[in-house]
């Protein structure tokens, strides 16, 4: 994700009754979204909708772009509920316990990429409610790999760990290593079939992030259309920081950014393994367009 942060205004109102500062603080940040001052009708909801992935793929500025909507509320963490078995067990209350307040007639919104590619995460996510809309983030495979070995790269260097260059890690034997879990991660196909057994095709959303990062009004347009919004988010939301390279997010009165740990460039990489990696999605990448029925413009 490179797009920017904006201020998290459901995770205060989340505070704000936790902490007992219910009437005050929540009137304040009630205001932040031109909202009414939060009263008794307000409640946590589980999501109507959900960010499911893909890792890498740029789910946070969804979210954060989601959240400039007034119809909007976001968990500002992720949550990890239906993909690690000791929330699961914790149960819905915990899980509801983990959402925003919220009003309504606001849709409430949750992100964990670990989903997509967690093998009973659609199974659950239906069991709980199979009107659920899936919000799917993709990005061209290999510059998805490349991002993930990006983050662990720079996760290492900042604890002094010793790590492999990208090339040792991809070619193994002058092969590429399909066992890598970063490539594993970038076979959508592999992933989507299992959501499309539990949901149809009409209720899952995909969002290009490649184009996401270049013009995001478009995007978050057609977002809007899928989850029955009506239209909020303008051209006026979203700046271009020149001195960072990427867009930002401008509402309310406030200009905020994703933090340094997004958007963070990638170490180059030897062309003949691009172009290996690029050939082994090939075919897969083909598999996804035609079980989708939308094509993307990746390598």
């Amino acid at each position: 994700g490179v797009l920017m942060l904006l201020l998290e205004v459901p995770l205060f109102l989340s505070k704000a009754r936790d902490s007992g500062f219910r009437l005050q603080g929540v009137e304040v940040a009630a205001r932040r979204k031109n909202l009414p001052a939060l009263g008794a009708d307000a409640t946590r909801k589980v999501p109507q909708a959900i960010i499911i992935g893909v890792r890498k793929g740029g789910t946070r500025a969804l979210l954060e772009m989601l959240n400039l909507h007034p119809d909007v509320v976001v968990a500002r963490a992720e949550v990890h509920f239906f993909d690690w078995d000791e929330n699961y067990r914790k149960g819905l209350d915990w899980y509801r316990q983990q959402m925003p307040v919220s009003l309504p007639q606001q849709l409430t919104v949750e992100k964990t990429p670990g989903y997509f590619t967690t093998p009973n995460a659609a199974e659950r996510i239906h069991a709980l409610s199979n009107s659920t809309r899936l919000l799917l983030i993709v990005r061209d495979p290999a510059e998805r790999v490349i991002s993930d070995y990006t983050q662990v790269l720079y996760n290492r260097k900042d604890n002094h760990k010793r790590y492999q260059p990208i090339e040792e890690i991809l070619v193994r034997n002058g092969k590429l290593n399909g066992k890598y879990k970063a490539i594993q991660r970038s076979l959508y196909h592999v992933h989507m079939e299992g959501w499309l057994r539990e949901f149809p095709l009409h209720q899952i959303h995909l969002v290009d992030g490649d184009v996401l990062v270049k013009d995001p009004l478009s995007q978050l347009q057609e977002v809007e259309r899928f989850l029955q919004l009506p239209p909020h988010i303008k051209a006026s939301n979203f700046y271009f920081n020149h001195t960072k390279g990427f867009y930002c997010l401008h509402a309310v009165g406030r200009e905020r950014c994703l933090d340094q740990s997004k958007g963070r460039p990638h170490p180059s990489v030897n062309q003949t393994v691009l172009h290996q990696l690029c050939s082994y999605f090939r075919e897969h990448n083909k598999n996804f367009f035609r079980m989708v029925g939308k094509t993307f413009n990746w390598c």
